[in-house]
């Protein structure tokens, strides 16, 4: 079983790689990437540093790759934003230097196709961050979500317990970065809800493991960064969300399903659930319509756990993931789920 440590946090002032492992977003929406990038200079107190593929549309893996090692490899940069997901990291994989990231480790921040990166740093022995992408998070409209901002703060700079809260307000409809009248306001918001616990008889404590389900569901197809020695997953607490594609009930079903033939899901003490994206660019959902959208989404994941996991501890509409607020996860790092007092907190 690889043993797995927090890499060194960075202090205001230091130098941040800003890479693009997936797609070079930045290039196509410049004002989400540019005002993330002032937030991390002015808000955090970070340097940001470029590479040939930040911005760069239809980057091939390997210049990825390559950013991905030069950042890791430079003594100067003290942490590793990446700027966006995207749908082809799985591609990248193949070609990193495992032996060069852990030579020089040091947290990642990254979300949805990145958490190809995050697994490969599990399996390479560093604890990453779930979460805080350049243009999503710090490149919010308006302003960062306090809950957000305050999570960033927390796991770039701190070490130790932090307690997660359930959302003050939910973000309700998610608006075209393509349109200037985005940025002229923060998003819309709902009022927040709090969690559903299942099984809340107990406190479970263990390591992170995780994701955004399809990106996990990808790996278990090309069979890539998945221990076949399951028991290296025993006692640890699982974290899962989906993405802005919306993914429907029946998909999420199959998905945890798979995962439970395979006996994966039953491994796990714990799942936090995170509150699912309910709107998008391409599929505009009205308040009524996201709200049934997560419900659908949770009944699939009970029947999931009914079948394969029915003792573990579950906790649903976390603010993790594709979702606004979002709180950041430590991936691979210790979380702890205390059914009867209704809390969680994770260690950064």
């Amino acid at each position: 079983m690889t043993t797995i440590a927090y890499p060194p946090k960075p202090s205001p002032g230091d130098r941040v790689a800003v890479i693009s492992p997936s797609a070079g977003l930045p290039g196509l929406f410049p004002r989400p990437y540019e005002l993330g990038l002032e937030r991390l200079r002015e808000e955090y107190g970070l340097e940001p540093v470029e590479y040939p593929a930040t911005r760069k549309m239809g980057s091939t893996p390997r210049e990825r790759a390559d950013d991905i090692h030069a950042a890791f490899a430079d003594p100067d940069v003290k942490a590793v934003f990446a700027s966006i997901g995207g749908d082809d990291q799985i591609t990248v994989l193949p070609l990193l230097d495992r032996e060069l990231i852990r030579a020089q480790p040091k947290p990642f921040f990254g979300m949805s196709d990145n958490t190809n990166l995050l697994v490969h740093l599990y399996n390479t022995g560093i604890v990453g961050y779930h979460g805080a992408t350049v243009m999503a998070q710090l490149g919010r409209p308006g302003a960062m979500d306090p809950q957000t901002a305050h999570s960033l703060r927390a796991a770039l700079f701190t070490s130790g317990p932090y307690e997660l809260r359930p959302a003050e307000r939910w973000r309700v409809v998610e608006r075209d970065w393509a349109d200037p009248a985005t940025f002229d306001a923060e998003p819309e918001t709902g009022p927040g809800t709090d969690w559903t616990w299942l099984n809340a008889d107990r406190v479970v404590e263990g390591r992170s493991w995780g994701g955004c389900l399809e990106i996990l569901g990808w790996l278990l197809m090309a069979d890539r960064e998945i221990s076949r020695d399951l028991s290296v997953y025993d006692g640890g607490v699982l974290f899962l969300e989906t993405s802005e594609e919306l993914p429907g009930a029946t998909e999420v079903f199959r998905t945890l399903r798979n995962m439970g033939e395979r006996g994966l899901l039953r491994r796990f003490s714990a799942l936090l659930m995170g509150r699912p994206a309910v709107s998008s660019f391409d599929r505009p959902n009205s308040p009524e319509e996201g709200e049934r959208y997560a419900a659908e989404q949770r009944e699939a994941v009970l029947r999931a756990l009914e079948a394969y996991a029915p003792e573990t501890l579950a906790v649903f509409d976390v603010p993790l993931g594709h979702t606004d607020p979002q709180l950041v996860v430590p991936y691979g790092g210790t979380i702890r789920v205390d059914g009867p007092a209704r809390r969680i907190t994770v260690t950064y």
